[in-house]
């Protein structure tokens, strides 16, 4: 194993009855000026909002309300002005991962006088040069982990750019009751377990030597959004199956799975182009497209085969002696279990219905990511194009 460096401070609050308790001193620590971030009318309809309000009654709330899937670099120079101008002390986001990914570049922006696309456009190199506001969270999906880890994923329509961006903090805290998961429609908690499943594949396969550790809690994980995913799908209000997926989604992206590994992440690149040109469901786009990278980096390089078989054999509980064929046994049973879920399999299932933005995605993918050095497959851009391509089609092609 590799040297690492791992601290993150954010102090989890999970389970149910904590916000009447707790939020308010949560947030007050910080100051009384806060800017109340949320999405669309879920927390209204489910009462959220006015829960939320009527707790930090006594406080100075600031509203930023209709932050989107993909959050948009338009909310983002929304939320800056709004720091500025109210002096805001502190950031509360209400919501899944877009609006809590746009908090936290919105709290380093008040410290920003110019456009905050540069804060995104530059990978966090100036936020971290900046303070940033504390962020207090209370997370309504299971999925991104951005509750307890510094990245943001920002869109640009007018670019057609989706980038990553790390700042210099951790939300401060962070209520993860699965109960207000409950209300969560199934097309949703599907995509939610499928971007679980996926930033665990990303940092699963990868080029570290004997990280036996790591890769022993990353399968635990693996297999328990495996189990529990289907269950929610079916039965929203199940307690238990909310509760493993909502830590399942904190564990697998707050720092702790990604130390002494060795690589880029392929698929989410590929994907972010997908939305950034068509603003698709992130995890749906992941949904598609990850078996088709499977199958295409087994194909391309063969030595992956004992990894892809690890896989089968320690997540999937495959047998068999021939490892090339517990690998591929192992990318259709993923195939499989995402279909299972509900997903649509095939890029024009999502509207995607020719490909004249595929050689542009392509060459955007490879740069963003680096992914013809630092992917745990190097892939040029014609073969991320025939990943795309391999994606229009039904099923896998072994």
């Amino acid at each position: 194993m590799k040297n690492f460096r791992f601290k993150n401070p954010t102090d989890i609050r999970f389970g149910t009855g904590r916000l009447d308790v707790e939020l308010h001193d949560a947030v007050s620590q910080f100051g009384s000026r806060v800017l109340f971030v949320y999405g669309g009318h879920s927390i209204k309809k489910s009462g959220l909002y006015d829960t939320v309000k009527g707790l930090l009654a006594d406080l100075q709330l600031t509203e930023l309300p209709g932050i989107e899937p993909n959050p948009k670099i338009a909310s983002i120079r929304d939320g800056q002005k709004l720091v500025k101008d109210n002096d805001v002390e502190v950031v509360l986001a209400v919501g899944g991962g877009s609006v809590i990914d746009a908090a936290k570049v919105i709290a380093s922006a008040k410290f920003y006088d110019g456009d905050p696309w540069d804060l995104v456009k530059d990978r966090g190199v100036t936020r971290h040069k900046l303070p940033q506001l504390p962020v207090v969270d209370i997370l309504t999906l299971a999925a991104t982990g951005s509750e307890m880890n510094s990245g943001s994923v920002i869109s640009n329509p007018e670019t057609h750019e989706k980038l990553g961006t790390n700042g210099p903090n951790t939300p401060a805290v962070s209520f993860l009751d699965p109960t207000l998961t409950y209300t969560v429609p199934h097309r949703q908690t599907a995509a939610g377990s499928m971007d679980i499943f996926s930033h665990l594949l990303e940092q699963y396969f990868d080029r570290s030597k004997n990280n036996d550790a790591s890769k022993g809690m990353m399968e635990g994980l693996m297999r328990t959004v495996i189990k529990w995913a289907p269950i929610a799908v079916k039965e929203p209000d199940n307690f238990d199956a909310r509760a493993n997926l909502m830590w399942s989604a904190t564990m697998a992206l707050n720092g702790v799975m990604s130390v002494a590994n060795e690589n880029g992440w392929t698929v989410h690149s590929l994907e972010h182009e997908l939305s950034a040109y068509y603003d698709i469901t992130h995890g749906v786009g992941l949904g598609i497209l990850t078996p088709r990278w499977m199958e295409y980096a087994l194909t391309k390089d063969s030595t992956t085969a004992e990894m892809f078989a690890r896989f089968g054999r320690h997540v999937w509980d495959l047998e068999g002696d021939e490892t090339y064929a517990v690998a591929q046994a192992a990318i259709d049973e993923t195939f499989d279990w995402i279909q299972h879920l509900g997903f649509p399999m095939t890029l024009p299932e999502v509207g995607i219905a020719d490909e004249r933005h595929f050689d542009a995605m392509a060459t955007a993918a490879v740069a963003n990511a680096r992914l013809e050095t630092r992917a745990y497959v190097p892939l040029s851009e014609e073969d991320v194009k025939a990943i795309y391509q391999a994606a229009m089609t039904d099923g896998l092609t072994a």
